[in-house]
């Protein structure tokens, strides 16, 4: 029999409705829906974590993506590399990232490109506390832009060991 969930242990809900969030500009939601239909594509993107077969894939991208039941969008959107169309074709980020990796890619570059600027464009903007919220493509920010050094995270450098 199992066990009825804790309120504490509930998944993330919009406290007004008591629902799951699905609804946040500029962001395609990972749920349940989501995941069925990405299930092919992510399942082919964990394969990459065996050498053989990103091998593979470098040799023949087409011929290798054949081997999933994907469909004939998600196989296009792969080749195109368009991350934002295959994060809408059920795509999750993490797993397509191996993709990106393949190619040489950093997974800031990865998102600077899913962003529409340039890497440096990218990190100045997170280092600047995210995108605004005035983004044409926005997250609701739950924080105010912090400038570089003023935020609670401790700088970066060498820290001293404790002695004691």
């Amino acid at each position: 029999m199992a066990r009825a969930r804790k309120e504490s242990e509930a998944p993330n809900r919009d406290t007004a409705s008591g629902a799951a969030p699905t609804d946040i500009p500029g962001t395609t939601v990972f749920d349940g829906i989501q995941c069925r239909n990405g299930y092919h594509l992510n399942m082919c993107c964990m394969s990459f974590n065996k050498a053989q077969n990103r091998a593979e894939f470098q040799a023949d991208e087409r011929r290798y993506l054949e081997k999933f039941p994907l469909s004939a969008e998600q196989r296009e959107a792969v080749l195109a590399r368009d991350y934002n169309r295959l994060l809408g074709l059920g795509g999750n980020i993490y797993f397509l990232g191996k993709i990106a990796a393949i190619d040489g890619d950093t997974f800031q570059k990865l998102a600077s490109r899913m962003s529409g600027v340039t890497e440096l464009e990218f990190r100045a903007m997170m280092i600047a506390g995210g995108r605004s919220v005035d983004s044409e493509v926005c997250v609701p920010a739950f924080h105010e832009p912090r400038s570089p050094g003023s935020g609670s995270r401790p700088e970066s450098g060498p820290r001293e060991k404790s002695r004691g």
